[in-house]
């Protein structure tokens, strides 16, 4: 008779004697890659007046040690002991005392510097090999609950409690380049806010991208050509107006409003052409058309066009009275770019990936904005944004196929949250990897990328 084993676990003799052991080893990554891109001296310099005397950590170590943490996995500052603990991979990571005041000290002035040493990284890092064969800055705002009293926390519209920030992602790089902390009751349509991070995102590109795109620019001297995406909330005048002036082409949603409906009653059937996907194949069940000749757009720039996707509704859609009656659902939007519908509209649909890029800022920090401070929250929000470059840039310059469009839980149990020990061999010093752990070979394979890119 043949006996099961019946037992979850191998029962072993545990033992408090071990040595040189890292349980996240493959953070080192992260932390590596913001030193080599210079991104770690960037915020030392942004730091240097920050007008608190620092005699063990230096503030933008501090900083950069809080970023990788929240790439980690961290979600207030108490888990910066993550690193803490590991003193034999980071070194000397600051107390939980010190990392607040070295938030506490971040102010305008900090933020700016943050900023101005992101975008030197990016620079390096582009030119190590990351840049983008072209640049799509999508927009979009998202809601995060407070469970206290923080300053600037209001109702959201949702019937929430908490902040709505607004955010500028890369779409080809995932890089999170701009953000802004607002309060719960911010609109979602604030042209003014569109236009301040679209300022933001454009100046974290390098120079040659940044080239013609400042307002008033000759479209002449643009040498990168950048599109802008957003839903309807970026359907605003002073926002497209900033984005002319700026010599930026766009793609932008369009409400169904009274004179969409008008123009629809015009279209015939024939003008209707089918939606594609992205291997040329037709999207079942739904057509693309364009309204400009219809639709009353004389208040809108030259050149703008409004195009309307129509498709069958999916279990559940909510429909208007107008979409019912016609039994298809309507979806438009307002473009600057020349060419047929449909691959226009199959552009703005991808517009939808910036929610994969809201759910992975907020697998990395953005959940949470743990200070009851609004400017203290803002420098959360920045170091956010720091541990977004660290992922992506990772990303980039290191990991290859499916790892590299991996999202962070999977990052994190792959690659980030290895064991390894530390061993040292006369002046060097080893990470020694499990031989069996599967993905042990891409990890070695991304330090050795990382040194070879970033010299």
């Amino acid at each position: 008779m043949k006996v099961h084993r019946s037992q979850s676990v191998r029962h072993v003799k545990v033992t408090t004697d071990g040595e040189g052991m890292a349980s996240h080893a493959g953070t080192a990554l992260l932390a590596e890659m913001a030193d080599r891109s210079g991104l770690t001296r960037g915020l030392s310099v942004a730091m240097g007046d920050c007008g608190i005397r620092w005699h063990t950590h230096d503030p933008g170590v501090v900083l950069t040690h809080l970023a990788v943490a929240i790439a980690d996995g961290a979600d207030c500052l108490s888990k910066l002991a993550v690193l803490r603990d590991q003193e034999g991979l980071f070194g000397p990571v600051a107390s939980h005392p010190t990392a607040w005041r070295a938030v506490e000290a971040v102010t305008s002035r900090e933020l700016r510097g943050i900023d101005v040493s992101r975008a030197a990284a990016r620079e390096r890092v582009w030119a190590a090999g990351g840049a983008p064969a072209t640049v799509t800055l999508d927009f979009d705002a998202t809601l995060v609950d407070a469970h206290s009293e923080k300053q600037d926390a209001k109702p959201t519209y949702k019937r929430g409690f908490g902040f709505h920030p607004l955010g500028v992602w890369c779409d080809e790089t995932t890089e999170f380049l701009a953000g802004m902390l607002r309060p719960g009751n911010a609109g979602a349509n604030v042209a003014a806010d569109h236009v301040k991070m679209l300022d933001a995102a454009v100046a974290q590109l390098p120079p040659e991208w940044r080239a013609g795109h400042r307002p008033g620019d000759d479209p002449a001297a643009v040498l990168h050509p950048i599109l802008v995406r957003a839903d309807s909330a970026g359907a605003t005048h002073g926002f497209v107006d900033a984005l002319v002036e700026r010599n930026i082409g766009f793609s932008i949603g369009f409400d169904v409003d009274g004179r969409v409906r008008d123009a629809l009653m015009l279209v015939q059937e024939e003008d209707w052409a089918p939606a594609v996907e992205a291997d040329g194949r037709v999207r079942p069940g739904a057509w693309v058309t364009e309204l400009t000749k219809l639709a009353d757009l004389r208040t809108w720039p030259a050149g703008v066009r409004l195009i309307c996707r129509r498709e069958r509704p999916h279990p559940g859609a909510q429909l208007s009275l107008f979409d019912t009656s016609e039994g298809f659902r309507h979806t438009c939007f307002l473009t600057s770019s020349a060419g047929k519908p449909p691959p226009l509209e199959l552009r703005q649909r991808r517009h939808a990936r910036v929610e994969d890029r809201i759910r992975c800022a907020k697998a990395s920090g953005l959940r949470n904005f743990p200070f009851e401070d609004f400017v203290r929250n803002e420098a959360w929000l920045a170091t956010v944004m720091v541990a977004q470059d660290l992922l992506a840039w990772t990303a980039m310059l290191c990991l290859e196929g499916a790892m590299a469009k991996a999202e962070p839980a999977r990052l994190r149990y792959q690659l980030l949250h290895v064991a390894a020990r530390i061993a040292r061999r006369g002046r060097d010093r080893y990470l020694r990897i499990d031989e069996t752990w599967p993905w042990r070979d891409q990890l070695d394979a991304a330090f050795g990328r990382l040194r070879s890119a970033l010299c």
